[in-house]
């Protein structure tokens, strides 16, 4: 069975890094678009990037656009979400999520429902 882990969060100054980590494991990696969410307290949840199963195709919200990258090692079953400058306002629990294999949503229209997501892992920007 599919499962997500997302690791790399902690706290922050403005300005900071930080690199969040989705491992994949349970079945076959590279048959997963893989989108990144974010969902700060009082707000709803907010879709913040995504990468096709082959690595090619990147999207990403506009609020983070020239801040963040996404990019998958297929060798260790692992989608990355590199974080630059960051803002106060990135403050969020960051999850990571798919559809079901083979399903095309990265660069296109995004599925109503995700089918599996991981725990989450806290980002925090504060001085």
């Amino acid at each position: 069975q599919l499962q997500l882990v997302e690791s790399g969060g902690g706290l922050v100054q403005p300005g900071g890094s930080l690199r969040l980590s989705c491992v994949i494991s349970g079945a076959i990696s590279a048959a997963y678009d893989i989108a990144w969410f974010r969902q700060a307290p009082g707000k709803e949840r907010e879709g913040v990037s995504c990468i096709s199963q082959d690595g090619d195709i990147t999207d990403y919200t506009d609020s983070v656009k020239g801040r963040f990258a996404v990019s998958r090692d297929k060798a260790k079953n692992t989608v990355h979400l590199q974080m630059n400058s960051l803002k106060p306002d990135d403050t969020a629990v960051y999850y990571c999520a798919t559809d079901r294999p083979w399903r095309v949503f990265c660069g296109r229209s995004w599925p109503e429902d995700f089918t599996h997501w991981g725990q989450g892992t806290q980002v925090t920007v504060s001085s």
